[in-house]
């Protein structure tokens, strides 16, 4: 049985992504990644990471699955905080998302994943993956999602081969309505979300 890592959000798209993995045959572990603790700079008193790491905590024992979360903050702070500020101040405005995808979720996080012994790591993106052959050998290509509402290759299109090779997007054939609607019949707590 193949393994895969889920990075549970705490919304309901990752929450999604999970249950259908765990229906397709695979071993689901959700991991929640922490990206940011510095208190001095949010805008309430709100902890909006802690909330959405208990609704990822909800999500795992629904489904039956292994669960924790990372600290990934300080790799955060210097791959995208600090590189942000640092194009800002010459004048670029470079992407977060895009960032954050390549340098976080597909590098730092899958490499946490693969130590676990996973497979695969799958999210919660709209978006698809597809297989080609080029001169005999298997290229990945990068595939819109089927909801063109909720499309997000964008965000993953600085992903290498090897990334792409490794990573599943379980909803990406499926529109937002669809997925809300799984959610609502398996009752997790991010139907809502």
């Amino acid at each position: 049985m193949k393994r895969v890592v889920v990075g549970l959000s705490g919304g309901v798209d990752s929450s999604v992504a999970a249950y259908l993995l765990q229906e397709q045959g695979y071993e689901v572990i959700g991991l929640f990644m922490k990206n940011w603790h510095d208190d001095s700079v949010t805008i309430s008193n709100e902890c909006p990471w802690l909330e959405d790491s208990n609704d990822a905590l909800l999500v795992a024992e629904k489904l039956g699955i292994p669960f924790q979360t990372v600290d990934l903050s300080e790799q955060y702070q210097e791959k995208i905080v600090d590189y942000m500020f640092s194009e800002y101040e010459k004048g670029r405005t470079p992407n977060p998302d895009v960032l954050c995808n390549r340098e976080i979720k597909f590098d730092v996080f899958m490499k946490i994943a693969l130590s676990l012994g996973a497979d695969y790591v799958a999210t919660g993106h709209y978006c698809r993956k597809g297989e080609i052959e080029v001169n005999g050998e298997k290229v990945y290509q990068l595939l819109a999602g089927v909801d063109n509402n909720k499309d997000q290759s964008y965000f993953l299109c600085q992903l290498s081969q090897e990334q792409l090779s490794k990573a599943l997007f379980p909803i990406g054939e499926l529109t937002k309505p669809e997925v809300r609607e799984i959610a609502v019949q398996m009752e997790l707590v991010t139907a809502e979300k």
